[in-house]
């Protein structure tokens, strides 16, 4: 199976890092933070304000959450950067052989299973907010 990329964890990171600075974050002060090149961070907060999630001004101007960090959940940030939450996370392989009876039936009974285990994640990132996971790192909780 193919993990969900990278871009999650980056984003929930820049939204973390914004959500506990008094100002708005350069990209390159975010960019410091992540570890990562500046224009993997611009792409990102470019997914994230598409998503409403962050405020960007251009020059130095940097980021700002667009609403209460306690309104951002993570499934907001995981639908905004991942294309996997518009596809689905799990995909089938193409073409089982309708002439084997298990190639035949297995996709139908196998989807039920999928679109569960896909609704429970979805739970579980709904319950959590950017506020509560600063909370946890402040708090030395993880």
């Amino acid at each position: 199976m193919k993990p969900i990329s990278s871009r999650f964890s980056i984003a929930v990171h820049i939204l973390t890092l914004v959500s506990s600075s008094a100002q708005p974050c350069t990209w390159d002060f975010l960019a410091g933070s992540v570890y990562t090149n500046p224009v993997i961070i611009r792409k990102i907060l470019g997914m994230l304000k598409k998503a409403g999630l962050v405020e960007v001004r251009a020059g130095t101007g940097g980021a700002s959450l667009a609403r209460p960090s306690s309104e951002i959940t993570l499934l907001d940030v995981y639908r905004a950067v991942e294309a996997a939450a518009a596809e689905g996370l799990f995909s089938f392989h193409d073409h089982p052989n309708p002439a084997c009876e298990i190639g035949r039936g297995i996709e139908d009974a196998l989807q039920a299973e999928l679109r569960a285990a896909q609704a429970a994640l979805e739970r579980s990132l709904a319950a959590a907010t950017i506020e509560g996971l600063q909370g946890s790192i402040l708090d030395g909780a993880v």
